[in-house]
């Protein structure tokens, strides 16, 4: 069927039940959603019909809403109706809350919706989530994915008919036509660096979970700050991967006792230790080998969700999560409002938070 084949079937169903579903249109029409979607932006752009989260309404019919309904709260970027921002995080606890609260408050503030899915770190959960928040009528997503496949030619996320905005996500991001805001994770370890060595200390190591997305990040930057500063540690103490594991299982501990033992032999004398509860969990081992902090060793944790609550008070990094959050609806806002604006990168920095783990 021809678009504007489309359009008047689209257009008879309008004025027969005075408002229709994207989805029914979609399964009526043998179309795609995200295809349905883009013929009744163009309708509503020739006046037929106004869009609305979900479906399409004829305009004498939308005139008459009660400003209470969803429908009536206006947005600058397209005036007379308010707009439908999905949001897909892989967790709502720990480093997310922040960022999701940033999100919604800067949402608020635009009389902007937001539909929020949680998709535990399964990436084909994620596109499954992606796709029913398109089909349900989100206007545009912030999304968190968990991986890309760098040798395809474009990403899933940009096959999805609506525009994406990535948040947290980017480095693998480079050869992509997508917009994204990022924290600066390379920009905050070596502010990590930098602080051990303005307090003295020179045998710096860089201890992670390699679950974590954010660990590439910080190797770049530990590894461009101690480049910078002339400095070097013993290749098998400088990066220690605690890998997936948990305490208890030889494949944590085996990592976590090889740092250990590189304390108590001198080659380390600081560390820069992510996630925070890994920070945490450091600092009982050593005491449980009678190792002082900071004396013995100076910590910089990196996240700083908890660091600040720790039975010595570590200093971290703290990833600008708010900001973040912020930023992406404002990128996506806009992206809406001009389609053909080239595209953006942004990357805010973390702050230091000094406390008594290495404020010697």
């Amino acid at each position: 069927m021809h678009a504007e084949e489309r359009y008047k079937a689209i257009l008879r169903q309008v004025r027969r039940q005075g408002s229709v579903r994207v989805s029914e249109l979609a399964s009526e029409l043998g179309a795609s959603p995200a295809t349905v979607r883009k013929d009744v932006e163009v309708l509503s752009e020739r006046g037929l019909v106004v869009r609305v989260h979900g479906g399409a309404m004829l305009p004498e019919d939308w005139s008459q809403t009660m400003p209470s309904e969803p429908v009536a709260a206006p947005d600058a970027a397209s005036p007379g109706r308010r707009l439908t921002f999905g949001l897909v995080v892989p967790a709502a606890n720990y480093y997310y809350p922040e960022l999701i609260k940033g999100v919604q408050e800067a949402a608020e503030a635009r009389g902007i919706r937001v539909a929020l899915r949680i998709s535990e770190y399964n990436a084909e959960q994620e596109r499954v989530q992606a796709a029913e928040l398109v089909e349900d009528g989100a206007d545009g997503l912030l999304l968190a994915p968990t991986g890309a496949d760098p040798d395809a030619p474009r990403q899933w996320y940009e096959e999805l008919g609506v525009p994406v905005v990535l948040v947290e996500r980017g480095q693998a991001q480079e050869g992509a036509s997508i917009d994204f805001v990022v924290t600066d994770h390379v920009f905050g370890a070596r502010r990590a660096v930098e602080h051990l060595l303005e307090v003295g200390r020179r045998r710096i190591g860089l201890l992670v979970r390699g679950a974590s997305p954010t660990v590439p990040w910080l190797r770049e930057g530990y590894a461009a700050g101690m480049r910078q500063a002339g400095v070097d540690v013993p290749e098998d103490a400088s990066f220690i991967d605690l890998g997936f594991e948990w305490q208890g299982n030889p494949a944590y501990d085996r990592p976590m006792d090889s740092f250990l033992e590189a304390v108590e032999a001198g080659r380390l004398d600081a560390a820069i230790v992510h996630p925070d509860t890994e920070a945490v969990v450091l600092l009982q081992r050593l005491r449980s080998r009678s190792i002082s902090v900071p004396s013995d060793l100076a910590i910089v944790s990196y996240d700083d969700e908890v660091a600040g609550i720790a039975d010595i008070p570590l200093s971290a990094v703290a990833p600008a999560k708010y900001d973040v959050g912020v930023s992406a609806v404002e990128m996506l806002r806009l992206r809406l409002a001009e389609p053909s604006r080239s595209r953006r990168r942004t990357f805010i920095l973390p702050q230091l938070h000094v406390r008594f783990s290495s404020d010697l």
